[in-house]
């Protein structure tokens, strides 16, 4: 059953200092200009993305700063994760949706100024049907605010690795599928000299379950919400209201963790 936002004394309260806006600033949630937050996050994407192209480091870092701060990064991340996600409407442990407007407004505000002493909560465990089969595919949903607080981390997060992936690599990166993927191989394949004559399908069974947690975070090097994901890694997992430690792998179901499909 689907229920309020949390009231303003618990989720949405203003606190006496804001971030990147005036101090009295209360969003007006069907006042945005949605043109303007999305562009406004696009330049600093590309910035970070530039900078991490270039092998800047200490560029990168700041930048990314900066998007954790943004209040357009803000906005969009709670539109994107109460309007946009398909899980929009299902809710994590603590049985909570936001769908109002004043809700969405709230959580915005609340994530620009009171945040930083959110702990994260364990994900619920739901299971879905695997396509073209009877097995179940275990997700894990966030929270709400969790998964508005991941949404913002991933702006910041994904641009800088998108310049050093390489260039023909297609699993789980943002504008990109199988699709891509198919027609890469149908060029490498085709011509009247092809180099390569050989296709490996491959499938590492429980990938996602068996991710270390130290490596991963040791790849995140100094990266500014390095802590906020070492929390959402370790928060754990409640099915029939039994909490169970994740000690290792990353739960599919968030929003910056892998698709479902």
């Amino acid at each position: 059953m689907l229920e309020a936002p949390e009231p303003r004394d618990k989720l949405g309260a203003v606190a006496t200092a804001a971030v990147n806006g005036p101090e009295d600033e209360i969003t007006d949630w069907l006042a945005v200009d949605w043109q303007q937050v999305e562009d406004d996050v696009r330049r600093l994407r590309q910035r970070i993305f530039t900078a991490s192209q270039a092998g800047d480091l200490k560029r990168v870092r700041n930048l990314q700063k900066l998007m954790l701060r943004s209040r357009a990064n803000t906005l969009l991340s709670v539109r994107r994760v109460t309007e946009i996600n398909a899980g929009r409407t299902t809710a994590g442990i603590d049985g909570k949706v936001v769908l109002l407007p004043q809700g969405k407004a709230e959580l915005a505000d609340w994530m620009q100024r009171s945040s930083g002493s959110w702990k994260s909560r364990p994900v619920r465990r739901v299971y879905i049907p695997k396509a073209g089969g009877k097995k179940q595919r275990p997700l894990g949903i966030p929270v709400i605010v969790d998964r508005a607080l991941q949404a913002r981390a991933l702006n910041a997060l994904e641009p800088e690795w998108e310049a050093r992936f390489e260039p023909k690599s297609y699993g789980f990166r943002p504008g990109r599928g199988c699709h891509d993927a198919i027609e890469a191989i149908f060029n490498a394949v085709g011509g009247k000299n092809p180099h390569r004559r050989w296709i490996l399908d491959a499938d590492l069974a429980a990938a996602f379950d068996r991710i270390d947690h130290g490596h991963l975070l040791r790849q995140l090097g100094t990266f500014p919400a390095r802590e906020q994901i070492r929390q959402w890694l370790k928060a754990g997992v409640v099915e029939r209201e039994q909490l169970t430690p994740t000690e290792e792998g990353t739960p599919q179901g968030g929003v910056a963790t892998p698709p479902t499909q």
